[in-house]
């Protein structure tokens, strides 16, 4: 078994969607563990503000099935994958981490951690002490040091709160 970070996000219909991906992704994956729920405005683009939350999980796929089931996902729930990169997302589901896999090639650890409050607060808050597989530094430590070095705006809520 492997354990991955998945972050999902979406601008559009974003309760309603982030509540269909998490009922998928229970169904695909084991042990299944929701952090807050992140909002942020959108990044390179004029729209909407983003809901994120990020998804500790284990899984036996490999991490082709799992980058493969999680646009399968995307594609079920609505994607429009023709749409610019930076523009409004109905539902975006990326995988962040898969064990401590360093590939450049498939983007892991996704670099988005490191440039993004939206992707690594997730992480600190389901993985504090986890270290990141090239920076060495854990993710709880990345992400003080990201808050006390960067201008950004998010806003931590409790997922359950907002789901009711």
């Amino acid at each position: 078994m492997s354990d991955v970070h998945i972050n999902i996000g979406s601008n559009e219909d974003r309760a309603l969607r982030l509540t269909l991906a998490l009922e998928v992704l229970e169904q695909e994956f084991s042990n299944i563990v929701v952090s807050s729920l992140y909002e942020s405005p959108a990044e390179g683009f004029e729209g909407n503000d983003f809901y994120n939350i990020g998804v500790n999980a284990t899984t036996d796929k490999s991490i082709h099935e799992v980058r493969a089931t999680l646009k399968e996902i995307e594609d079920d729930l609505g994607r429009d994958r023709n749409l610019a990169k930076f523009s409004a997302r109905i539902i975006d589901l990326d995988l962040v981490l898969y064990d401590d896999v360093i590939e450049a090639s498939l983007n892991l650890p996704r670099a988005d951690i490191l440039k993004f409050g939206y992707v690594l607060a997730p992480l600190a808050e389901l993985s504090a002490s986890r270290r990141h597989p090239i920076e060495g530094q854990t993710y709880q430590e990345l992400w003080r040091a990201f808050q006390s070095s960067r201008d950004f705006i998010l806003n931590q809520y409790n997922i359950d709160e907002l789901f009711k």
